[in-house]
């Protein structure tokens, strides 16, 4: 239903998100953006509108703790308040006594973090990562314009998914912390 595509470079999280709205064989484009700068985390989510509304207004990252490390924060601190707050906005599911929300990036402290819908936190080797039905494209397009800038890099990953995937549209919006 959409491409998120996120990137470190020079200590700064890059991020870029397509406007398709898609449900079933229907595809609005939106102006409400998929990414979003909250705090000093930027944010970029497919799943659900939903979700992404909630996670925009609704939900208040914890602070981090002096000296707790960042893999540790997002994974229990930052995930514990996700949690709370897509349970409380009635977006959660439960199945089979397993939560689970939805996918989303998040750039912090010049990190890049892939969010399952089963909560995992992700850290890709690559420093880069997508999300999304135009993900495999994306991942393609940033491996093969590694050494451009991050904003060219992410366009180009947006523009290569679109063209290959009929859940993903322009407009383009890029943002970084």
């Amino acid at each position: 239903m959409t491409c998120i595509v996120g990137l470190v470079h020079e200590g700064r999280v890059w991020m870029g998100a397509d406007s398709a709205g898609v449900s079933g064989y229907q595809l609005q484009t939106r102006s409400d953006a998929k990414v979003f700068v909250h705090d000093n985390m930027v944010i970029g989510f497919t799943s659900s509108f939903r979700m992404g509304q909630l996670l925009h207004y609704a939900f208040t990252p914890p602070p981090r703790a002096l000296g707790v490390d960042l893999h540790h924060y997002m994974v229990v601190d930052f995930i514990d308040a996700v949690r709370e707050c897509l349970r409380d906005g009635g977006y959660a599911r439960k199945e089979d006594e397993q939560e689970q929300g939805g996918n989303f990036l998040v750039g912090y402290a010049g990190q890049l973090f892939v969010i399952e819908h089963d909560y995992q936190v992700g850290i890709m080797a690559a420093g880069y990562a997508a999300v999304g039905s135009g993900e495999q494209v994306a991942l393609g397009t940033l491996y093969a314009t590694r050494g451009r800038a991050p904003q060219k890099r992410i366009l180009l990953a947006l523009e290569a998914a679109a063209h290959f995937n009929a859940a993903v549209r322009g407009p383009f919006t890029v943002l970084s912390t």
